[in-house]
């Protein structure tokens, strides 16, 4: 159970599909990958997928101020790690590439005592093993596609089973432009299918209200992250101001940072992100907003987070993306819009050995 060693490898891959949340985008896909192994040769793998830099800066972190506090410890410490990497690094911490690289640590630990139980995490974490799959929505209807391109996204989804599908605003887009898109949206799929609205935090509190409450005739299902992450008093202003529920907390670091939706719950779904607080937070983060009555929805990586889904009293829904379908030996696949967890031990993810010769990131 003692921490003998910490590898970690940086990835670059081509997408499959790229993203097009903006004109311009177009990195590849950088990973940073985290083994852990134990004295008894138990090894644990974590990982990140960032999307706008800072790859080769949390694998240093990781090295220099990370790691020196993990090992030789037992990974059944799994939570206190979490805390004494928390205060060894506040100093130059508590946001950011600290928590980044915390949380790669932290998937990997839980990976790795899973595997020692021979239990996949929602059996360690108490969850049912005869629990129903997670629902799941089509996400990467990217404005970036044009009003077509996202109405054929979308239909795609449908086609293969889905019943809601998220789709892009702002930032390209002009407020008229963006409620004519979502109105076109509404009338190429119809009342039966629910519509996320994802602003990326493009508005400020007074367009969202003036938008929203346009984007409120079309029944859209959620209208996500209308404003920047720290704009608190604003979220409220909106959620206030419109019928459509208003969402966030994938741009928050840990419980700590979500506090003030718990002590005003006015968003009635959070969107933690693992890779800013890893499973440790989230489980964290989703009994807190169980005790407020708020659900918990995670901001992408779905073959992990249906782990933490199925062991949560207070799931809402999965956002499936294939951003890294194709590099597992074993993806997690929706049939039609339903995941359901991997039994095999740990989280049950495993990086094809090709993937991580091919495209590592030489030092």
């Amino acid at each position: 159970m003692i921490v003998k060693d910490i590898r970690t490898t940086a990835l670059s891959i081509p997408f499959t599909d790229p993203p097009r949340w903006s004109a311009d985008y177009n990195r590849p896909r950088e990973i940073l990958v985290v083994e852990i192994e134990t004295a008894s040769g138990i090894t644990g793998m974590g990982y990140l997928m960032v999307l706008s830099g800072g790859l080769r800066t949390i694998q240093a972190c990781i090295e220099e101020l990370v790691a020196p506090v993990v090992l030789g410890r037992s990974i059944a410490e799994v939570e206190a790690i979490w805390q004494d990497i928390w205060q060894a690094t506040y100093w130059v911490g508590r946001m950011g590439v600290t928590v980044f690289a915390q949380s790669a640590i932290d998937i990997a630990l839980w990976d790795a005592l899973g595997k020692a139980a021979g239990l996949p995490l929602y059996q360690l974490w108490g969850g049912a093993q005869n629990k129903g799959p997670i629902p799941s929505y089509g996400s990467g209807c990217w404005r970036g596609l044009g009003r077509d391109g996202m109405i054929e996204k979308a239909q795609a989804y449908i086609a293969n089973g889905f019943d809601a599908i998220k789709m892009q605003t702002g930032h390209m887009y002009d407020h008229d432009t963006d409620v004519a898109n979502v109105a076109a949206m509404r009338d190429a799929v119809g009342d039966g299918v629910a519509i996320m609205v994802d602003v990326n935090m493009g508005w400020t509190a007074d367009e969202a209200i003036m938008v929203g409450r346009r984007l409120d005739d079309y029944n859209i299902h959620w209208l996500e992250e209308p404003v920047v992450a720290e704009d608190f008093a604003g979220y409220f202003r909106i959620a206030d101001a419109l019928r459509t529920r208003v969402v966030g907390g994938e741009s928050h670091f840990t419980h700590y940072d979500l506090a003030p939706f718990f002590d005003t719950p006015k968003i009635p779904i959070l969107q933690p992100d693992m890779m800013r607080g890893g499973l440790t937070q989230m489980r964290r983060i989703a009994t807190l907003a169980h005790a407020k009555g708020i659900r918990i929805a995670p901001h992408l990586f779905h073959e992990l987070m249906v782990q933490v889904m199925a062991a949560i009293p207070n799931p809402d829904v999965l956002e499936y993306l294939d951003f890294l379908d194709d590099v597992w030996v074993e993806p997690v696949l929706p049939v039609g819009n339903m995941l359901t967890p991997p039994n095999r031990p740990g989280h049950g993810l495993a990086f094809r050995e090709e993937i991580l010769r091919d495209y590592a990131i030489k030092p």
